[in-house]
C-alpha cells in the first residue's frame, strides 16, 4: 500500500483517462473564459464615448491610474525579487515513497520559484486590467447615461465588471490545472509557490490601493465638502481626480486580485488535501485522483456558469432596477453551477468500491452547497448592515442628529456587532462541512476546502459586481464634472452609484468569508505537513491530526502574538491614510486660499494631489510585506512549529473578526451619509449630513484599506508557514516534537532576532517616513 504526502510531497494517484479528460476540459474552459473576456472587452471598448469635455476628464483620470501603477509595479518588482530567491531556498527535494522505501527524488526549488513568479504575474495583471478597463469604461457609462439610455449605462458597467471577472477566474483555473498536468504527482510542491505569488500581488494591490484611494477621498472630502460646501465631485476640488483615479487603484485593481487569489488558494488547498483525504477513507492510488481533480473540474463549471450569469443579466423592458438585474445573473450562474456540480459528483466521484464512508460524492456535493449558502449568508449579513434600507444604517443616520461622536460611536458598535455574525456565518459552515466527513479528519478537512470551492465557483460574475461599483461611481462623477448631471441622466447615474455601494459592501463580505475558508484549509495542511515531517510513514496511514496544546506556555505565546497581527498591520493602514490625507487636505486648503478657484478665475491643479496620494502610498508597501513574511519566521524559529501553528489559528480568527469590523463599520458609515444626501435627516448641507461626513471619512480607511487588506495577510502568513516549515522543523529534535516537547534551538532563535530586528526597523521607517512626508508639506506648502 502506498501513503502520500500533503503540502511540500509526493502524492500517490494515478491520472485515469477520466480525470484526464476532466483535466483537459477544465484547461479549455479557462482558455475559453479568457477568449470570452476579451471579446466582451472589445465590446466595452465598442461603446460611444461621449463629448470631447467628458473624455478629457475620463482621460486625466486614466493617466493617473496608469501613472500610479506603473510606479507601483515598479516598486514592487524589487521586493518579489529578493523574496522569489527566498522560495527557491526554502525548496527541498521531494522523496517519491512506495509502502516504505524511497524509489526517486524530484527537485522543486526551480519550479516552485518559477509557479510563484506565474502566480505573482497572474495576480497583478488581473490587477492591471480591473484598473486600465474600469478607467476606459466609466466615461462610456456617463455617455449611455446622457443618452437617457440606462440598459446601455448598466451593461456597459457590469460587462466591464465580466471582463475582468472572466479573467480572475480563468487565470486561477488554467495555472492551478496546468501545474497538475505538468507536474501530476508532485504539484502540490509547485501549487504552493503559485499561490503565495498571487497573495503577496494581492497583499500590495490591497494596501498601496487602498492607501491612495482613501487618502484622496478623505482630503477631498474634508476640504471639499465640509469646510467648502461644494459637492463630491465638484470640479473645483483640486483633489477630486485623485478621488476617482483612487476608486480604481483600490476597488477594482485590489478586489480582482483579492478574488483572483482567494480562487488559487483555495484550490490550491483543495488539491493538497483532497488525496490524502481519498486515502484516509481506505482509497487507493486509482481513486485518489478523483479528490484532487474534483475541485478543478467544480471550478470549471462555475467559470461556465459565470459566463451564461454575465451575459444574461440585461435589463430586460422598461426594467431600471441594477440590483434585481444583478442578483438575477448571479442567481442564473449559481443554480448552473450547483446542478454542474451534482452531476459531476454523483457521475464522476460516485459512490466508489473500498471507502470506509459511504457515499463520498454525495458529501462532496453537501460541502459545495454549504459554499454556497455561506456566499449567500456573508453577502446578506453585510448588506443588512450596510444598507440604506435597513435599521442599522439608518440608526446611524439618526445618531447624526447629536453630532460626529455619535454618528462614530453608532457605527463602531455596528461594525463590532456584524462581525460575530459573519464569524458565526463561517463556524456553521466548517460545522456543517466537517458534519459531512462521516468522522474522517482528513476528509472533513477536505471538505472544507470544497465549501471554499463551492462559494468561490462563481467568481468570475462576483467580481464582475464589485467592479460594476467604481465603474458607476466614476461614471456619476464625471458627469458631474462636465454639468449633464441633471434629469433623467442624473436619476440613472445615481441609481447605478448607489447600488455599485451596495455591491462594492456585500462582495468585501463575501471576500472575506472564503478568505477565511481558504485559510482555515492551508491550516489543515499545515498540521498535516508536521506529522509527514516528523513522523515515520507508517504513522502517515492513520487518519488523525497533530494537537497543539495551548496550556504550553511558547505555544500561548503564539496565540497572543498571532492576535496582535491584525491590530499593528491595521494601525499602520490607517495612519497612513490619516496622514496622507492630512497632506492632501492642506494642499487642497493652499490650492483654496486665494479664492480664484472658487470663483472661476483660475483651474484647480489636480496633479499635486495625484503624487502626494502615489508617493505614500507606494511607501507603505515594503512594511506589511515584511510583517507577513516574517512574523512567521519569528514564531517558527524562535518558539518552534508548534507555537507557529498556534500563532496561525490566532491570526485566522482575530484577522476574520478584524477584517469584518472594519469593512462593515466604514460601509454603514458611507451609506449612513448617502441615506441622508437622498433626503432623510434634513438633506446635504445639513448638520447631521456634516457630521455623516465626518463619520464617512473615519469609515474610508476601516472599509477600502485596512479591513480588505487583511484577506491576503492571512494567506499570505499561512502559504509562507507551510514554506519553510520543513526547515523549523531541521532545527528541533524529532523525537521531542512526537512527544509535544518545543526544545529551543539557538540557531533558530538566531534568526528569529534577526527577522524581528527587520520588523520592528521596517515598522519604524514607515511611521518615520510619512512624518517627515507630512512636516515637509506643513513648512514648504509651495
Amino acid at each position: 500500500m502506498s501513503y502520500v504526502l500533503a503540502e511540500g510531497g509526493y502524492q500517490a494517484f494515478d491520472l485515469s483517462g477520466t480525470d484526464t479528460t476532466v483535466l483537459l476540459v477544465a484547461l479549455l474552459v479557462a482558455l475559453g473564459a479568457l477568449a470570452v473576456a476579451f471579446v466582451m472587452m472589445r465590446g466595452v471598448l465598442a461603446a460611444d464615448d461621449g463629448s470631447t469635455e467628458m473624455t478629457d476628464i475620463s482621460d486625466a483620470i486614466h493617466e493617473g491610474a496608469m501613472a500610479y501603477i506603473t510606479r507601483q509595479f515598479r516598486t514592487i518588482a524589487v521586493i518579489v525579487v529578493p523574496l522569489a530567491a527566498v522560495v527557491f531556498l526554502t525548496s527541498t527535494s521531494i522523496d517519491r515513497i512506495d509502502g516504505a522505501e524511497v524509489v526517486g527524488f524530484f527537485e522543486s526549488g526551480l519550479f516552485r520559484t518559477l509557479a510563484f513568479l506565474v502566480g505573482g504575474v497572474f495576480s497583478g495583471a488581473i490587477g492591471f486590467l480591473g484598473m486600465w478597463l474600469a478607467t476606459k469604461a466609466n466615461v462610456r457609462t456617463t455617455a449611455a447615461a446622457v443618452r437617457s439610455d440606462f440598459a446601455g449605462a448598466f451593461l456597459v458597467a457590469f460587462r466591464t465588471g465580466g471582463v475582468v471577472g472572466l479573467a480572475t477566474a480563468g487565470l486561477a483555473l488554467l495555472g492551478a490545472t496546468g501545474i497538475i498536468l505538468l507536474f501530476q504527482n508532485f504539484s502540490s510542491a509547485i501549487l504552493i509557490g503559485f499561490g503565495f505569488g498571487g497573495s503577496l500581488l494581492a497583499l500590495f494591490l490591497r494596501v498601496g490601493g487602498g492607501i491612495f484611494t482613501k487618502a484622496a477621498d478623505v482630503g477631498a472630502d474634508l476640504v471639499g465638502k465640509v469646510e467648502a460646501g461644494i459637492p463630491e465631485d465638484d470640479p473645483r476640488n483640486p483633489a477630486t481626480i485623485a478621488d476617482n483615479v483612487g476608486d480604481n487603484v483600490g476597488d477594482c485593481a485590489g478586489m480582482a486580485a483579492d478574488l483572483f487569489e482567494s480562487s488559487g488558494v483555495v484550490l490550491v488547498a483543495s488539491i493538497i488535501l483532497g488525496v490524502t483525504a481519498f486515502e484516509g477513507i481506505g482509497l487507493g492510488p486509482d481513486v485518489a485522483a478523483r479528490g484532487l481533480v474534483f475541485p478543478v473540474g467544480v471550478m470549471a463549471i462555475g467559470l461556465v456558469a459565470s459566463v451564461v450569469g454575465l451575459y444574461l443579466a440585461k435589463a430586460r423592458a422598461g426594467e431600471d432596477d441594477a440590483l434585481k438585474i444583478i442578483n438575477r445573473g448571479i442567481s442564473i450562474a449559481q443554480a448552473i453551477a450547483i446542478v454542474g456540480a451534482a452531476l459531476l459528483a454523483f457521475a464522476y466521484v460516485g459512490n466508489p468500491d473500498g471507502a470506509t464512508i459511504s457515499q463520498p460524492g454525495a458529501r462532496m456535493f453537501g460541502a459545495i452547497v454549504v459554499g454556497v449558502a455561506l456566499g449567500f449568508a456573508a453577502s446578506r449579513i453585510t448588506a443588512y448592515y450596510t444598507s440604506t434600507t435597513t435599521k442599522p444604517v439608518q440608526d446611524i443616520a439618526k445618531a447624526s442628529r447629536t453630532g460626529p461622536a455619535t454618528t462614530v460611536l453608532e457605527g463602531i458598535s455596528s461594525g463590532l456587532e456584524s462581525a460575530v455574525w459573519g464569524l458565526v456565518a463561517v463556524a456553521v459552515a466548517i460545522g456543517g462541512a466537517i458534519a459531512l466527513g462521516g468522522g474522517s479528519f482528513k476528509f472533513s478537512t477536505y471538505l472544507v476546502a470544497l465549501a471554499g470551492i463551492g462559494m468561490l465557483s462563481t467568481t468570475g460574475i462576483i467580481v464582475a459586481e464589485d467592479t460594476f461599483g467604481p465603474v458607476a461611481d466614476n461614471s456619476a462623477g464625471i458627469a458631474e464634472m462636465t454639468g449633464d448631471f441633471e434629469g433623467e441622466p442624473e436619476r440613472i447615474m445615481v441609481s447605478l452609484d448607489a447600488v455599485g455601494n451596495t455591491t462594492k459592501a456585500v462582495t468585501k463580505g463575501f471576500a472575506i468569508g472564503s478568505a477565511v475558508i481558504a485559510a482555515v484549509a492551508l491550516f489543515a495542511s499545515y498540521g498535516e505537513t508536521i506529522i509527514e515531517e516528523i513522523a515515520p510513514p507508517e504513522a502517515l496511514l492513520v487518519d488523525a491530526s497533530y494537537p497543539i496544546n495551548v496550556a504550553d506556555p511558547k505555544v500561548f505565546i503564539g496565540l497572543l502574538v498571532g492576535g496582535s497581527i491584525a491590530f499593528i498591520f491595521s494601525s499602520l493602514a490607517i495612519r497612513a491614510v490619516s496622514r496622507t490625507a492630512g497632506v492632501v487636505v492642506q494642499e487642497v486648503r493652499r490650492q483654496f486660499a486665494d479664492g480664484k478657484i472658487m470663483s472661476g478665475e483660475r483651474k484647480p491643479d489636480y496633479g499635486p494631489a495625484i503624487d502626494i496620494c502615489t508617493t505614500a502610498s507606494l511607501r507603505e508597501l515594503a512594511t506589511p510585506a515584511l510583517i507577513a513574511v516574517l512574523t512567521p519566521v519569528i514564531i517558527g524559529f524562535g518558539l518552534g512549529p508548534i507555537s507557529l501553528g498556534a500563532f496561525l489559528a490566532s491570526v485566522i480568527v482575530v484577522g476574520q473578526l478584524m477584517a469584518n469590523f472594519l469593512s462593515n463599520a466604514g460601509g454603514a458609515w458611507d451609506n449612513a451619509k448617502k441615506y441622508i444626501e437622498d433626503g432623510a435627516e434634513g438633506g446635504k448641507g445639513s448638520e447631521p449630513h456634516k457630521a455623516a461626513v465626518i463619520g464617512d471619512t473615519v469609515g474610508d480607511p476601516f472599509k477600502d484599506t485596512a479591513g480588505p487588506a487583511l484577506n491576503p495577510l492571512i494567506k499570505v502568513m499561512n502559504l509562507v508557514s507551510l514554506l519553510i516549515l520543513p526547515a523549523i522543523i531541521g532545527f528541533y529534535d524529532e523525537d521531542a516534537l512526537l512527544e509535544q516537547r518545543q526544545l529551543v534551538d539557538p540557531a533558530g532563535i538566531v534568526i528569529a532576532v534577526v527577522a524581528a530586528v527587520v520588523v520592528i526597523g521596517a515598522i519604524a521607517y514607515s511611521k518615520g517616513v510619512f512624518s517627515r512626508g507630512a512636516s515637509t508639506i506643513e513648512t514648504d506648502p509651495a
